[in-house]
């Protein structure tokens, strides 16, 4: 079921959203070789928390940390630990936060001091992939209109978009519908409308798309070693523009 939101829910969402957003402005600097991602999960946490809100990831199905803190091959769902970041590393750092009962989920990939050229050209495309599917995030657009944009601008840039997870719709609850994949149809799915709220996340592979999950049953990695990145945010479906409630 789609839910739409009311005013009153749109503004809970807004203030999640911006404390999610607030939470990457808090980590941006701690962002340097050597920081262990356990440290940039216990910041993250501490932050969240003294925003009023609870970090949404936390024992969520069982994850065990505040954040996803995925390095270097790790798609998503890397589980914060003693790795310690490199120079030439990048990260993803995927951030939820629920705030009197309603979540904001975005995702930001960092470079960490100076990275490759193929590394900073992945994190390029992966972003501007999430904006080229907003500009289908309209009111009477169909949903895998947003999917296409963000394959086609992928895969013209010589990189493959994941295709085994995906977007989602959100609010009350973390995950809620419609899926939103990062490939499909233009012109098919459902017909968005004012009041929906997703999460848009492209996950783009420098390699082939195929992924594996480790033994911890959380880690998800290239299958062939390649690279990853991702990019996300929150997004209200409005009767004109589309809002980003975890970018300011």
């Amino acid at each position: 079921m789609i839910y739409i939101k009311s005013t009153s829910e749109i503004a809970k969402m807004r203030r999640s959203g911006r404390i999610v957003y607030d939470t990457f402005a808090h980590l941006k600097p701690l962002i340097q070789a050597g920081v262990t991602t356990k440290e940039l999960d216990t910041a993250a946490e501490e932050f969240i928390r003294s925003q009023g809100a609870i970090p949404s990831f936390l024992n969520y199905n069982g994850f065990p940390a505040s954040i996803c803190a995925s390095v270097n091959n790790v798609v998503i769902h890397g589980i914060p630990g003693g790795q310690r970041l490199k120079d030439g590393d990048i990260i993803s750092i995927d951030i939820g936060a629920v705030y009197d009962g309603y979540h904001g989920d975005a995702c930001r990939t960092f470079a960490v001091g100076e990275v490759s050229a193929q590394r900073k050209r992945l994190m390029e495309v992966t972003e501007q992939s999430f904006f080229k599917g907003l500009e289908f995030a309209r009111h009477g657009e169909r949903l895998f209109s947003i999917s296409a944009a963000i394959q086609e601008y992928v895969e013209s840039n010589g990189f493959s978009i994941v295709r085994n997870y995906c977007g989602h719709g959100i609010g009350r609850n973390l995950h809620e519908d419609p899926e939103v994949p990062n490939y499909g149809r233009a012109g098919h799915g459902i017909r968005l409308m004012k009041g929906m709220t997703i999460a848009v996340e492209p996950m783009v592979n420098a390699g082939g798309f195929a992924t594996k999950t480790l033994r911890d049953g959380w880690t998800v990695v290239t299958e062939d070693g390649s690279d990853a990145a991702h990019y996300e945010n929150t997004i209200l479906i409005t009767d004109g523009e589309p809002e980003l409630t975890t970018y300011y």
